[in-house]
């Protein structure tokens, strides 16, 4: 049974950063691209990064490139993003997922892609 577990989520202050996690398991996550996005009530869920399996290839959302970074640790079967100089429009729910590939293009921007994905963790950001 494969599971993504997010974590790291809170409440923060805009400026201030967040740490949040994805750890995978039932599947072998080194084969694996792992993307991340988020949603907002009635709002269109939203691409925010992805990265290859290696992790020498990445992806980021309009805007988020230069505050967000993506990494992961194949030995933890971990994907991490570092969120920084959060602001307020920053406030989502954050979802990790899983795609089976070994490829890397633009398609890891669509939801769709993916194979599996976790319950998400909740970021507000307060002005």
């Amino acid at each position: 049974q494969v599971q993504l577990v997010e974590s790291g989520g809170g409440l923060v202050q805009a400026g201030e950063s967040l740490r949040l996690s994805c750890t995978a398991s039932g599947l072998t996550f080194k084969n694996y691209v792992m993307g991340w996005f988020r949603q907002t009530p009635g709002k269109e869920r939203e691409f925010v990064s992805a990265i290859s399996v290696n992790g020498d290839s990445t992806f980021y959302g309009d805007s988020l490139k230069g505050r967000f970074t993506v990494s992961r640790d194949n030995a933890k079967d971990t994907v991490y993003l570092q969120t920084n100089s959060l602001k307020p429009e920053d406030t989502a729910v954050y979802y990790c997922a899983a795609r089976y590939t070994d490829a890397f293009g633009s398609f890891v921007m669509r939801g769709n892609s993916y194979n599996y994905w976790g319950q998400g963790t909740r970021v507000t950001v307060s002005s």
